[in-house]
């Protein structure tokens, strides 16, 4: 399809360039900026005038609950919520059911994707068997079936000789592997950070030692095998620091945050309301703070929505007992705006956050808008605020500790690899 985007506001966030152009799309790339090319007729035109266009968005952690959890959400639900927030990409973690340890499960699930022809799916391969941390996968296997790296998702490997083994594998055949900094037994049990609030509270606590003794052990193991590693979902303000002194010593690591924890704090837990129980849990308003001078200055690479669609039951039941998590595809465009405007980041550089840094963690040619780049764009009214409730998501999961928010920056339209997937009138 030949589609003509006209006069939008297009943000090249790797370029750091912002001005207005059209942009002319055929055979699923960008054929042209600013002047159509010689005998292009458009098939479909989008009136862009006042709207941004930029990259579509690349998120590093959207659970897709597919297979084994179709009660919580399906394929269908939340590919049609990745385009409603302008998602154009994304990476899935391996804790499905059957977990991702097999080729055969891995390919399944890319089939499925490829047939529904909307944004397009990374799965992360479990680094070991059954994601129990004993056995590692075939990992060679697993990529030739379509996977992007290796994960524990939120399950530690306990036995670091394991572990080890497996960044050893990996490092061989210039695979990443995917860790969540939190050691097995300091965060056992908890669902809160460890504070005076989860104190009060009575809540089991989770502290900041439990990310920092993972973090050391990962950056060691880095030391010694080389094997490159993205850290995910850090929280806290030490943990950040650990990160800064990793990268100024150039160990090949790199790290997101969740666009949850760019904005909430422990607090915000109120009077035990589940819609807060998130993993890993919110922490002080220091963390939060030194979440955003880390996305600022390049400490932290990316942010993901840690999209993880939940049952309303689950969410019935008393904090401790709730299940963790909360959806965020519709939502990480918005925040990450939100998250501009309160902190005066320019738009580009908050936009590179979940798009062309998020494509370089990847390694994917994605995240820009130049000419002969694949079209994988959203569209977006930047001063339209819009209402964060159940009907207003595609999602099958509605829980969130965003309801009833006004958050700006309203999804017009969302193009992949040529196609208009996704238009709001």
């Amino acid at each position: 399809m030949k589609i003509h985007i006209e006069g939008g506001t297009l943000i090249d966030p790797a370029a750091g360039t912002e001005q207005q152009q059209d942009i002319f799309i055929a055979a699923g790339k960008i054929v042209a900026l600013g002047r159509a090319p010689a005998e292009f007729h458009a098939a479909k035109t989008i009136d862009a005038r006042g709207l941004i266009v930029a990259p579509g968005l690349v998120d590093l952690s959207a659970r897709l609950r597919e297979p084994g959890y179709e009660h919580k959400a399906t394929l269908e639900s939340e590919m049609a919520a990745a385009l409603a927030g302008g998602v154009t990409t994304l990476v899935c973690p391996p804790d499905t059911d059957p977990v991702l340890d097999e080729p055969g499960l891995v390919e399944m699930l890319k089939f499925r994707a490829r047939n529904l022809n909307q944004a397009h799916v990374y799965p992360l391969g479990a680094l070991t068997v059954g994601l129990k941390g004993q056995v590692i996968t075939e990992m060679v296997e697993l990529t030739e079936a379509g996977c992007i790296g290796f994960s524990q998702a939120d399950v530690p490997v306990v036995d670091t000789q394991v572990l080890l083994r497996a960044l050893q594998y990996a490092n061989t055949y210039g695979f990443t592997v995917w860790l969540r900094p939190q050691d097995a037994y300091l965060a056992k049990g908890g669902v809160a950070a460890s504070g005076p609030l989860a104190s009060r509270l009575g809540l089991s606590g989770v502290p900041v030692s439990a990310e920092t003794i993972a973090l050391h052990t990962i950056f060691e193991l880095v030391r010694v095998t080389g094997a490159r590693v993205h850290v995910s979902h850090l929280s806290s303000a030490t943990g950040i620091e650990l990160m800064r002194a990793a990268k100024a010593e150039g160990l090949p690591v790199t790290c997101d945050v969740t666009i949850n924890h760019v904005h909430l704090i422990d607090v915000d837990i109120g009077y035990f309301d589940a819609q807060f129980r998130l993993d890993p849990p919110l922490r002080s308003q220091r963390d939060r703070e030194a979440i955003r001078v880390g996305l600022t200055d390049g400490t932290i690479d990316a942010i993901c929505s840690d999209h993880t669609p939940v049952d309303d039951d689950e969410k019935l039941l008393p904090f401790a007992e709730a299940t963790p998590g909360a959806t965020g595809l519709e939502l990480l465009l918005s925040l990450t705006v939100k998250w501009a405007d309160e902190a005066n980041v320019p738009l580009a550089q908050a936009i590179n956050r979940i798009t062309a840094a998020p494509a370089g963690v990847l390694k994917l040619a994605a995240g820009r808008i130049e000419v002969g780049a694949s079209a994988d764009l959203c569209v977006f009214d930047r001063d339209a605020y819009w209402r964060v409730e159940p009907r207003a998501l595609k999602s099958q999961g509605h829980n969130t500790p965003f309801l009833g928010y006004e958050l700006p920056a309203r999804v017009r339209a969302t193009v992949v690899s040529g196609q208009l997937a996704f238009e709001q009138r």
